[in-house]
């Protein structure tokens, strides 16, 4: 009985066949997982890059608009147009704009003021400064991860409703009338 199952082993060492699915079952799963965090980041980065891009142009025309007077809405629309293929920007985008003082500055705070759909939302912190004022402005962006529950996706700070944010932050001057 042992001559039959010694032969029997030797036979399935030396065995070749298969070879190549063991590996590519081993590895394809690595590589796809690289794949979605890939296209997960780029998406990220993308809403990033766009939100920055709106903020920042709507910050220009604030400033170099002398006498005009923006209001949040004004300004949060002129973000939202000028931030592109954002989606659902007007309903996802919260604003936090205060005045500061330039000569003893300190932060925003750290705790970011996020508009959450699963919950009622707070009045915006919101201020309008005057000629010469410094003027932080800090915009929140709220997004649907494309992979919530998988690799990147799950890593992400979520609300009670599933969405991760997006911060972007700028300050300027307000030019004299």
């Amino acid at each position: 009985m042992r001559r039959l199952k010694l032969p029997l082993l030797r036979r399935f060492r030396d065995d070749t066949e298969g070879v190549v699915t063991v590996e590519f079952v081993i590895i394809f799963p690595v590589f796809i997982a690289l794949l979605l965090i890939a296209v997960e980041l780029g998406f990220i980065t993308m809403r990033y890059a766009l939100l920055e891009r709106g903020l920042d142009m709507t910050v220009r025309e604030i400033r170099l608009g002398t006498g005009a007077d923006w209001q949040h809405d004004e300004i949060k629309d002129k973000i939202c147009d000028n931030a592109l293929s954002v989606a659902h920007c007007k309903e996802s985008l919260r604003l936090e704009m205060r005045q500061k003082s330039i000569r003893n500055y300190t932060s925003l705070s750290d705790t970011v003021d996020c508009t959450d759909r699963a919950e009622e939302t707070n009045p915006v912190a919101f201020q309008t400064g005057g000629e010469n004022d410094l003027m932080v402005l800090r915009a929140c962006y709220k997004y649907r991860p494309l992979f919530p529950a998988a690799l990147l996706g799950s890593k992400l700070t979520k609300d009670a409703s599933g969405d991760a944010s997006i911060v972007a932050m700028t300050a300027f001057v307000q030019e004299p009338k």
